[in-house]
């Protein structure tokens, strides 16, 4: 699309950002939509991050995303902070308004959640326990989105044990910590089984589980989509469970953003999936 003066700019801002899919995502729905906008790659050093947040904020941009390593640096530039940013102590976007102050908000939560209820419709978050595999960021942002759809207990394993205890002591959520060496018999009666590390994905170890206790009414979800069915999702889906990809997660995360650069709450569908797995 051509620009005018009137452009509305965003970008996604990391170190490094070159492998980001976020550009194609949402130059995607400025193209659908016929925004007058668009989105640009940002690769940003970590100690020049702030300088490069206020000079956005001088030349007009609307807001970005924030990649590793910045989103706890995004957090605490910002003038005014979600409730669920704060809860998971970091910011994935910026909105910068027009009164100069700097919003952030933090959406992976969102995106996690709402990739497992359009993906598995017939899934109920109330219908018994979830195992959540790892203890990272990402997993904090999934634990709290799963305590708060209702998840009536969540089975947290880890392979360092601690950082479960300490993630799970942070949170107040129905956490209770499995040993790693247990995680398979935490699987029984469960009704999700989510993927929170980088185990299956491209380039790394494969996950090792045996899904034997898993019930075939269980839902096995994993936040990886490279690739995009892992050893976990095709061991899940032989086993008989329903599967969902994580390629969701990322683009259902990026529709708040959108909506408030841009004014439009861009839909998630399956041309979009084929759009942004092309690259």
């Amino acid at each position: 699309m051509i620009l005018s003066g009137k452009a509305k700019i965003a970008g996604v801002i990391g170190w490094p950002v070159g492998h980001s899919k976020s550009p194609r995502l949402h130059g995607y729905w400025l193209e659908k939509y016929q925004v007058d906008g668009t989105y640009i790659p940002l690769p940003v050093e970590p100690d020049h991050f702030a300088k490069a947040i206020h000079g956005m904020q001088a030349m007009g941009f609307k807001g970005a995303n924030v990649t590793v390593p910045h989103k706890e640096t995004a957090l605490k530039i910002a003038d005014e902070v979600s409730a669920r940013a704060k809860k998971i102590g970091a910011a994935n976007t910026l909105v910068f308004k027009e009164d100069g102050t700097i919003f952030a908000d933090n959406t992976d939560g969102y995106g996690f959640y709402q990739n497992l209820i359009c993906g598995a419709p017939d899934w109920q978050a109330d219908a018994g326990p979830a195992v959540v595999l790892g203890a990272g960021g990402a997993a904090r942002a999934v634990l709290i989105a799963l305590a708060e759809a209702g998840v009536p207990e969540i089975r947290l394993t880890n392979r360092t044990k601690e950082r479960a205890d300490n993630l799970a002591a942070e949170l107040e959520a129905p956490i209770t910590v499995v040993d790693w060496h247990e995680r398979e018999q935490a699987l029984c009666g469960a009704n999700l089984l989510t993927n929170t590390t980088t185990l299956g994905m491209s380039g790394q170890a494969l996950l090792e589980i045996d899904l034997f206790d898993l019930p075939k009414t269980a839902l096995v979800n994993d936040i990886v989509y490279a690739p995009l069915m892992t050893n976990l999702l095709e061991k899940a889906h032989v086993h008989g469970c329903s599967v969902v990809d994580g390629l969701g997660m990322l683009l259902h995360q990026a529709r708040p953003g959108f909506e408030a650069w841009f004014g439009v709450d861009p839909v998630v569908d399956e041309a979009l999936r084929q759009f942004v797995l092309e690259n």
